[in-house]
């Protein structure tokens, strides 16, 4: 528990949440991008991708995707679990806590509707 009665401890708590939602953001377009890669690279022409190196990219991708929702939803729990331990004095009144919580949980859904999307995509061929 906090005896700073301080609202920055709150505003540090907050960066720290927004700062991972960046990072699940980015994971989950890494994993994309790694995910297209093998049709990419089929498109230029250039090479022809085994089916081994297909599916190694799809997994890898989907992977990086899932990491991204799962590093959203667990980054989360643990702002939820800070401020529990924050008195009312380290909030500012009439703040809106969970407006952070509310865009990390949607970046999480929509992470796991991605890998599903891209899952259902690669075995429709």
């Amino acid at each position: 528990m906090s005896d700073l009665n301080d609202p920055r401890v709150f505003f540090a708590a907050e960066r720290t949440l927004l700062a991972w939602n960046r990072t699940s953001l980015t994971l989950m377009a890494f994993g994309f991008v790694i995910e297209r890669f093998g049709l990419f690279v089929e498109m230029l022409g250039t090479a022809t991708l085994s089916r081994r190196e297909l599916i190694a990219s799809f997994w890898i991708g989907v992977a990086f995707v899932l990491l991204g929702a799962l590093s959203s939803a667990a980054a989360v729990m643990q702002y939820r679990k800070v401020l529990r331990t924050l008195k009312p004095a380290e909030i500012p009144e009439g703040y809106r806590a969970n407006l952070g919580v509310l865009v990390n949980l949607a970046v999480a859904l929509l992470g796991l509707c991605l890998s599903l999307y891209l899952f259902l995509g690669f075995f429709r061929y």
